[in-house]
């Protein structure tokens, strides 16, 4: 004789299952993202952050060879305050003087220094059309 499933069993399992489900999905989610501070508020801050800021120049040095090295101020320009900042990996191709960035990395000894690959460029959140003289 064949065994009937019990229909209570059958609810309990798939409760327990999106219970643990909802649980794994607030669990990966929350709590993961590292914070993102502004050059200005990364004073007595420990571990890693996320860095936004404008690029003041001049950048210096090599992105492989002995890092790249540029300063990072406040976006809406309220304060002077100013970051220097190490970084060795990839450049992205709009990076530059005056682009607003992204990256992740520490403050060690006064320096921010950059996670490898983290650098991410803002794109200019309006169109300028060519002069006319310029070839590209």
């Amino acid at each position: 004789m064949a065994r009937r499933a019990n229909p209570a069993r059958l609810v309990i399992a798939l409760a327990v299952a999106a219970v643990l489900a909802v649980f794994l999905l607030y669990t990966s989610i929350a709590g993961g993202g590292t914070p993102s501070v502004a050059p200005s508020e990364l004073a007595g801050r420990s571990g890693d952050v996320q860095l936004a800021g404008l690029v003041v120049g001049p950048v210096r040095g090599d992105s492989h060879a002995g890092g790249l090295r540029f300063k990072l101020r406040d976006i809406g320009g309220e304060t002077t305050t100013s970051v220097p900042v190490r970084y060795a990996g990839s450049v992205p191709d709009l990076f530059k003087v005056g682009r607003q960035i992204v990256v992740d990395g520490r403050l060690r000894n006064g320096i921010f220094v950059a996670e490898p690959g983290s650098m991410i460029t803002k794109c200019p959140s309006k169109y300028v059309a060519k002069q006319s003289g310029d070839p590209y």
